[in-house]
């Protein structure tokens, strides 16, 4: 059942309140990948990552309309969500940028379907692009996950436009 309600109200705030109000809400950091047609690898940055259903095993990303990915992770019938450990703040950097070959020097193993797996990942979701659902200025990626494992280690946390680094022991 999709449904939608009247509008909200009119809004007493700007974007830039709303962006700082958000950043107040830590979230774990993921890596989406995929692969293009021609063989080569896609992965972007994202931390809009959630569990939707148990039964069967959905999971949810998002990606602003804008972005040039998305006819790739639209079209595309299978991608991975990697939840990055706290070790890996350079690699969700690496991800983030506008670089060419995102994948130059990164370590990664491949899926059952041949998407890229990165090595040292806290977890991997290996998902079938069962739907996607746009809203606003993004479109709701729900993925079925098809297979998945993890490492227990602590988790890459972004919080107030910032990675919070693991304490010194």
């Amino acid at each position: 059942m999709h449904t939608r309600s009247p509008r909200a109200d009119r809004r007493e705030f700007d974007t830039r309140h709303f962006r700082d109000a958000l950043s107040q809400f830590a979230t774990g950091v993921t890596v989406i990948t995929t692969r293009l047609a021609d063989g080569t690898f896609l992965g972007l940055t994202a931390s809009s990552f959630n569990s939707v259903s148990l039964d069967p095993p959905l999971v949810l990303w998002s990606l602003a309309n804008t972005a040039s990915s998305m006819p790739v992770f639209t079209g595309n019938s299978h991608y991975v969500v990697n939840i990055l450990s706290a070790e890996q703040a350079a690699l969700a950097q690496q991800f983030a940028s506008r670089k060419k070959d995102r994948f130059e020097g990164v370590e990664y193993s491949l899926s059952h379907t041949g998407h890229p797996i990165l090595q040292g990942a806290s977890a991997w979701f290996e998902c079938h692009n069962r739907s996607r659902y746009p809203e606003g200025d993004h479109v709701i990626f729900v993925g079925e996950v098809e297979r998945c494992e993890f490492t227990a280690q602590a988790p890459l946390v972004f919080h107030s436009g910032q990675f919070l680094l693991p304490a010194a022991k």
